[in-house]
């Protein structure tokens, strides 16, 4: 057998696995699912928007930057890992916009980075965390993962530029690789353990939570005239622990020298005036709401369909139903309502 069909080490024993950005939001849950499953995890995390509340005790925490690279070279080197998963990344669509040139530095040429030690010390496996933003406004609905990549902002651009990357590794030193191509990551840990704490709030229901947590007057909702059943932008919110067993069960199959990618979310959307209609019976509170004007570049509708995730690795969503997304976010947001900070 060639090392390009070598297959993952047992996952009976478990993996040597280095987490980048394992303290932020999905990583977190991301780590917390991979450690259950039996894998050792070192966590590698500059904390500018992670939390060390957020590592699962279990997991090793080191922190630093990925420009490091003396620093990530000699823990690559040290820890002699199977794999890596990738999270570290800028992610605000907005910002990407504004700064572009720091996010193809820290999303691009940190990972080049990344990708240089790890050919350094053979470690020839990666799971990525990427985005459905690489599609960018989509010709045919639901998305499948062979519809053209036109990402609209700088953010899906440098997550495009890295698969495309991962692609050439593969053929010049035998990387295997597997993207995961997030929808809307939503949720909590159902434990109530953990959950987003993100600053600026830049997801939707986070933003909607904090008008019965008194931290927002009214949720701004923009766009009623968009051609959706009630108007307001449809979108595909998929679990923030189905978005880890995807992750887990991409680990496990990752071989050396193959480039995968898959799409992760529900298969189906939910308008903004949906989630927010849920957010009220599901906290009890009336949530007021202000209309506004459709913001430039949002596209009507995004969903995904994720029958090749299914097919390929046998994973399926626990979470389909948008009021269960939103109490396991509620059960973490009531009871931390300033993150994990004032817990």
């Amino acid at each position: 057998m060639s090392a390009a069909e070598a297959p993952p080490p047992d996952k009976g024993h478990g993996m040597k696995v280095f987490v980048t950005g394992g303290a932020g939001y999905v990583g977190s849950h991301c780590v917390k699912r991979i450690v259950a499953a039996g894998h050792q995890v070192t966590v590698y995390d500059n904390l500018s928007k992670g939390h060390m509340q957020a590592v699962d005790p279990k997991a090793e925490f080191v922190r630093g930057d990925l420009a490091d690279a003396d620093k990530l070279g000699k823990l690559l080197r040290d820890g002699r890992y199977d794999a890596v998963m990738h999270f570290a990344a800028a992610l605000d669509v907005g910002e990407s916009v504004r700064e572009p040139l720091w996010y193809f530095r820290n999303n691009v040429v940190n990972t080049i980075g990344l990708l240089e030690q790890m050919k350094a010390t053979d470690i020839k496996r990666i799971v990525f965390s990427s985005t459905c933003a690489i599609y960018g406004v989509p010709e045919d609905l639901p998305i499948t993962e062979d519809l053209p990549k036109n990402p609209i902002n700088p953010y899906g651009l440098t997550k495009l530029t890295m698969e495309r990357a991962f692609a050439t590794c593969a053929e010049a030193w035998g990387l295997g690789s597997t993207s995961l191509r997030y929808f809307n990551a939503s949720g909590a840990a159902a434990d109530g353990s953990i959950g987003q704490d993100y600053q600026p709030v830049l997801h939707l229901i986070p933003v909607v939570l904090q008008v019965p947590l008194g931290q927002r007057k009214a949720v701004s909702v923009f766009g009623t005239d968009y051609p959706t059943p009630d108007g307001s932008c449809v979108r595909d919110y998929i679990h923030v622990e189905d978005l880890a067993e995807a992750h887990l069960l991409a680990l496990e199959a990752v071989k050396e020298g193959r480039t995968e990618a898959y799409n992760v979310g529900t298969g189906r959307g939910h308008s903004v005036l949906e989630v927010i209609a849920a957010a009220r019976a599901v906290t009890g509170h009336n949530i007021p709401v202000e209309l506004g004007a459709r913001r430039p570049g949002d596209p009507p509708e995004l969903y995904s369909d994720p029958q090749k995730l299914r097919d390929t690795l046998g994973w399926m969503p626990r979470y389909r139903e948008i009021e269960a997304v939103i109490e396991t976010a509620w059960r973490w947001h009531s009871a931390h309502p300033d993150g994990f900070g004032k817990a």
